[in-house]
């Protein structure tokens, strides 16, 4: 009966950035995806709002660091998703964080969305993006500390 689909989630997208949190959010995410038996779907979004804002020098430097950051998250789901027996993969975007949870989420219709909470002062102001995507999701959002 193992080619029966179970009664949990079959897919989970976790947003990863590097950041602490994320990385919580993404560890958590693989277990429930192993606990599961889930497919897992990790979001690495590059930032264009910081490249506009930056002056010429500074594009390259910004840009070689994002891909930095995509490459260690990439080489981490390897090699952790085999040593916990999950199908993982990484998809790398370009725009909002927010945008581009919301879009793969319509693309891929994931049971459950999981991210880290912001450790931002200014978003209990203005919200973070756990806060909008809780608020705007159409699916469980999961809001790792």
């Amino acid at each position: 009966m193992d080619d029966e689909p179970g009664d949990g989630p079959n897919l989970i997208l976790v947003g990863v950035d590097g950041s602490d949190t994320s990385m919580r959010a993404g560890a958590y995410a693989a277990g429930l995806a192993r606990r599961q038996g889930s497919r897992l779907v990790c979001l690495y979004v590059r930032g264009t709002h910081v490249l506009t804002a930056a002056g010429a020098e500074a594009v390259s430097f910004i840009t070689d660091a994002q891909e930095a950051v995509a490459a260690e998250i990439r080489q981490s789901i390897v090699a952790n998703s085999a040593r916990l027996g999950i199908d993982a993969t990484l998809e790398v975007r370009e725009g909002n964080p927010f945008t581009e949870i919301m879009r793969l989420a319509d693309e891929r219709y994931p049971d459950a969305v999981v991210v880290g909470a912001s450790m931002q002062a200014g978003h209990r102001f203005v919200g973070s993006l756990a806060t909008h995507l809780v608020r705007s999701a159409r699916w469980p959002v999961i809001v790792v500390p």
